[in-house]
């Protein structure tokens, strides 16, 4: 699997972070960064993102709230939750609310997050793949249903 085709976005308030990811990651994934939730929304409707990293604690929108707000326009994206703060309640929050696939602290381990997103991105693409081939299915069926009322019909 290439890795350059993995959409990667990251939201955090604090910049120096974004350009540390930034950095850090370009040579893995295609980074789109993102300092709000707003203008993460922007990318995303700009964007074909397959994963999506938020930091949960922003000042305007956690990211839970986040990734929750945009669970019905963009349900597609692994979400990736990424904090500096443990905390159970927004683990079970992340899980519940925002349809979190991992939570992970910051400092962030380098490679732990390669490896995440890679699996991310494979869980991404077997839902696509999944998707497309129930529209085929019901394309099929929908004709062989047709085509068995024709041969009743004569």
């Amino acid at each position: 699997m290439n890795d350059k085709k993995i959409n990667l976005l990251y939201i955090d308030d604090e910049p120096h972070n974004l350009i540390a990811f930034k950095a850090a990651f370009r040579r893995d994934f295609n980074i789109f960064i993102a300092e709000s939730a707003s203008e993460a929304r922007k990318i995303i409707d700009e964007n074909d993102i397959h994963v999506i990293l938020s930091d949960q604690r922003m000042p305007v929108i956690t990211g839970i709230e986040f990734f929750e707000s945009i669970l019905e326009t963009h349900p597609e994206p692994i979400r990736i939750l990424i904090t500096g703060y443990t905390d159970i309640n927004a683990v079970i929050d992340a899980i519940n609310r925002g349809q979190v696939y991992k939570y992970l602290t910051k400092p962030w381990n380098e490679n732990d997050i390669r490896i995440f997103v890679r699996t991310a991105h494979e869980v991404f693409m077997l839902r696509r793949e999944n998707a497309e081939l129930t529209q085929k299915l019901m394309v099929a069926n929908g004709k062989l249903e047709f085509l068995a009322r024709q041969s009743l019909l004569s």
